[in-house]
């Protein structure tokens, strides 16, 4: 019987990792990273006990592995666990409605948090976003108007990108020391070497720990 078993919980551990490839999530870790699932709630899938599992854990599952929820149910739920092919057909309606309204609810959850960020977004750059067009079109028909004039106006974008934790790699102008890290030579430039000095023509950035633009630069003498 124990024999019967554990081929019966192979079988399944081997149909999840089928599944799971066919869905490009790599491991059991990166499975319950994606759908905030416990290692041992996802194990159940695994020796059959999936219908332990509670309905928002099997919808998410289905979401993530891409999968028809009923197909899940079918090929991790033991036939043990179901009584009736009437009560069969009654679970699967009853979880394929609940994963539909989580989906919804998910999606509706996005959608607010897209329009807050677009609100204080746009908030951050409401002076930006109203003034600049006039002074651009003032600069255009007036020649001596000096483009310093229009420097203020860039202050809430700098503001923003603080807020993000966003860093300027260098500054235009400036000279520095190549580091292919966290520079990109422009093409066309004098080939350099690490370590040469350069001079920064276009500013790069940085999130953190994470590098978004190397700066790019060229040799000092170009």
């Amino acid at each position: 019987m124990k024999e019967s078993l554990d081929i019966g919980h192979q079988n399944l551990s081997q149909k999840l990792q089928s599944i799971m490839q066919q869905a490009n999530v790599p491991s059991l870790r990166s499975l319950s990273e994606r759908t905030g699932i416990s290692r041992r709630a996802i194990d159940k899938l695994r020796t059959g006990k999936a219908a332990d599992l509670k309905y928002a854990d099997l919808c998410q599952l289905a979401l993530v592995l891409q999968i028809d929820l009923a197909q899940l149910i079918q090929n991790f739920i033991e036939n043990s666990a179901i009584t009736s092919p009437q009560q069969d057909l009654s679970e699967i309606a009853e979880l394929r409605q609940e994963c539909q309204y989580l989906q919804q609810k998910i999606e509706r959850q996005a959608q607010e948090m897209r329009s807050q960020f677009q609100q204080e977004t746009i908030q951050q750059l409401e002076s930006l976003i109203l003034q600049l067009p006039s002074a651009a079109y003032a600069a255009q028909n007036n020649p001596q108007m000096l483009a310093k004039n229009i420097l203020p106006l860039l202050r809430p974008l700098d503001l923003l990108l603080q807020k993000w934790g966003i860093q300027a790699i260098g500054a235009v102008g400036e000279e520095a020391s190549f580091d292919s890290q966290k520079h990109q030579l422009i093409e066309g430039s004098v080939a350099i070497a690490q370590g040469d000095r350069v001079v920064v023509r276009y500013v790069g950035y940085t999130q953190g720990d994470k590098l978004l633009y190397r700066a790019r630069v060229s040799a000092v003498n170009n």
